[in-house]
C-alpha cells in the first residue's frame, strides 16, 4: 500500500482532505459509491492517512 500512497503524488504539506481526495480518485468509478464496498473504502482511506502522517513525521524529525 505504500506504493499506492507514493503514486498519489502529494506533498507532505498536503492536508488530510487532500489525501482523501487524491485517494478517492484512485478508486475505480464503479466502487466509489458502492454500499457493499464502504468498509473497504474507509480502511483504504485510513491506511493512506496513516502513511501521510508517517511521511509528515519523518519530515518533521529531520527538519529539527
Amino acid at each position: 500500500m505504500v506504493g499506492t500512497y507514493n503514486r498519489l503524488g502529494l506533498h507532505v504539506s498536503a492536508s488530510p482532505v487532500d489525501v482523501i481526495r487524491a485517494a478517492r480518485a484512485k478508486i475505480a468509478k464503479r466502487h466509489r459509491n458502492d454500499p457493499a464496498k464502504r468498509e473497504d473504502r474507509k480502511r483504504f482511506f485510513r491506511i493512506m492517512l496513516a502513511y501521510h502522517a508517517a511521511a509528515r513525521a519523518l519530515v518533521r524529525k529531520f527538519r529539527l
